[in-house]
């Protein structure tokens, strides 16, 4: 959000998608936008000051401190470009600042703000267990000492963090081409979404094949056979249901379904009676898709049907495959899933009620069963091989949990031109569910990005070469004639660092330890775990 609040002062007009190697048209205020970024980079020079005389340092130390801020070549480079990281050092620093004016208030704008949060965390721990077994502390100063520390180390920054997601939800309120990190119904209410314009028709047409009024804003997301759908995945940072004309390299060979994050035509399923009962009539009576009814998924780009059978699944090894297989008129008891309603979000829902037992667009959520193996269709964090693109591996698990939100489904989009257009606005997606949600996503997706061992990266680095400046980042193209910016820290200041300068006179033993704890606990918790990290990594990290 601010980077986004940079380029609307700057007056970036959205249109530049800032891809890498790309030069800037003049119509990017690139300039302005830097030189808003890199003010937080500046911020961190007197912030080291500071927080170097919050520490006792002496006034020599206080300068030394902030000169080696300001000469670091690698917060000075990674300072000049449009991107997250001079923020985040920026608040790191704050932080720490913070905790030594004993105010403990943090501002999270990166999950690696966790890191410093920890700190804080084991200092107050520390300090409270202290004062705990401190006998001469009367019990109201303790409760005193508790109290602020609740309110400022957990209230003030969960408040903190959770307002800025409120904010995000509100200014970012218009769908792009990440909507489906998020769940269906949050999608259902960003400016330009289509789910508002789905399923098509009349609400007269509709009357005429009714033969009873109804509640027009629940019939107009009933799912129908012979409607085309999207499957979205309930689980945290889910995607939809997809396949593409490229198949299994392993197992069966047949055409590869997978979890996709993008919307695509590939992502959508046509509802069809099984093989053996009479074909789908769009002339024929509307018939509605209910709990516990036995139907095909057919693929509209390729003609194949959603598929599973004995074969293993290529990545979770105890689960069958699913593949899409055969065509509009070839196919076997294979593709044959059984609707098993969990529960609708926002209806009563009743298997035995008629008129309460069919599946809604956006708030049922479903599980598949495959009749003839046992197995539920499953999408959890599983990702493909490069033959896979990466995308989302979708398996069939043997394993019946009923709780496991991974086999939980809904469907997203939703067209049948018998029914009438939807007014969505009649949903709402709760702020707690979405700021969950979100978080949960970004962490999924974090974890993701991990090395590709089909291609080498050359610009990757691994944790054990940034403490010795083994190797740097390119910043940017390296033709001769670009300007070239190298991402590496200074040797002097980097190593310097971590060596005491006697520059103060003796100070007591716990000052020492407090001084030396905050300096090593605060590198160790933003270092060592990147170590156990499976995701790429780079000297910006560092």
């Amino acid at each position: 959000m601010l980077v986004g609040l940079a380029g609307a002062l700057a007056g970036y007009d959205g249109s530049f998608e800032f891809k890498s190697g790309e030069a800037y048209p003049e119509n990017v205020p690139y300039v302005a936008m830097r030189v808003m970024l890199a003010t937080f980079g500046v911020g961190m020079v007197p912030l080291g000051w500071y927080t170097a005389v919050e520490l006792g340092m002496s006034q020599w130390a206080c300068h030394l401190v902030a000169l080696m801020v300001l000469l670091d070549v690698g917060w000075l480079c990674i300072s000049r470009f449009i991107l997250l990281d001079s923020m985040l050092l920026f608040f790191t620093f704050l932080t720490v600042f913070c905790l030594t004016k004993f105010h403990n208030q943090q501002y999270h704008v990166k999950m690696v703000g966790l890191f410093v949060t920890a700190l804080v965390g084991i200092y107050t721990i520390e300090d409270l267990w202290d004062k705990f077994g401190d006998l001469k502390m009367s019990v109201q100063d303790q409760v005193r000492h508790w109290t602020a520390r609740v309110v400022c180390l957990i209230i003030v920054p969960v408040l903190v963090f959770m307002a800025s997601f409120k904010i995000h939800f509100m200014v970012l309120n218009h769908s792009g081409p990440g909507d489906a990190q998020m769940s269906s119904l949050f999608q259902a209410n960003l400016v330009g979404n289509d789910f508002s314009r789905n399923p098509l028709g009349s609400s007269t047409h509709f009357a005429l094949l009714s033969n009873h009024p109804t509640n027009i804003t629940q019939l107009t997301t009933e799912v129908a056979y012979g409607s085309k759908i999207s499957l979205k995945n309930m689980g945290w940072g889910g995607g939809l249901l997809h396949s593409h004309v490229q198949t299994y390299p392993v197992g069966s060979n047949q055409q590869q379904v997978t979890c996709y994050h993008y919307k695509d035509d590939n992502n959508h399923w046509v509802v069809l009676p099984r093989w053996d009962e009479p074909e789908y009539n769009p002339n024929n009576e509307l018939r509605y898709l209910k709990h516990g009814d036995v139907i095909r998924l057919q693929h509209p780009p390729t003609s194949r049907n959603l598929h599973s059978h004995t074969v293993l699944a290529p990545v979770s090894k105890l689960n069958y495959e699913v593949s899409c297989y055969g065509n509009s008129s070839v196919g076997d008891v294979g593709d044959y899933w059984q609707v098993e309603v969990v529960d609708d979000i926002k209806r009563k829902y009743s298997a035995s009620d008629k008129e309460n037992n069919r599946i809604h667009s956006l708030t049922t959520r479903l599980r598949f069963r495959h009749q003839q193996l046992g197995c539920y269709l499953r999408a959890a964090n599983a990702i493909l091989p490069q033959w896979g693109f990466k995308q989302v591996e979708v398996s069939c698990d043997k394993e019946n949990n009923p709780k496991d939100v991974h086999t939980y489904w809904n469907v997203e989009n939703h067209w049948n031109d018998r029914l009438p257009p939807a007014d969505t606005k009649f949903y709402r997606s709760p702020f707690l569910r979405d700021f969950w949600h979100l978080n949960v996503a970004m962490m999924t997706s974090n974890n993701a990005l991990i090395p590709d061992p089909d291609k080498e990266d050359i610009l990757a680095s691994k944790p054990y070469d940034w403490p010795f400046l083994h190797l740097g980042l390119r910043m940017c193209g390296w033709g001769d004639n670009q300007i070239k910016y190298y991402l590496l820290g200074t040797p002097v200041i980097a190593w310097g660092g971590s060596r005491k300068f006697v520059d103060m006179e003796p100070r007591e033993w716990d000052h020492f330890l407090y001084v030396g704890k905050i300096a090593f606990f605060g590198w160790a918790l933003h270092y060592v775990p990147f170590l156990i990290m499976g995701r790429v990594t780079y000297v910006h990290h560092y």
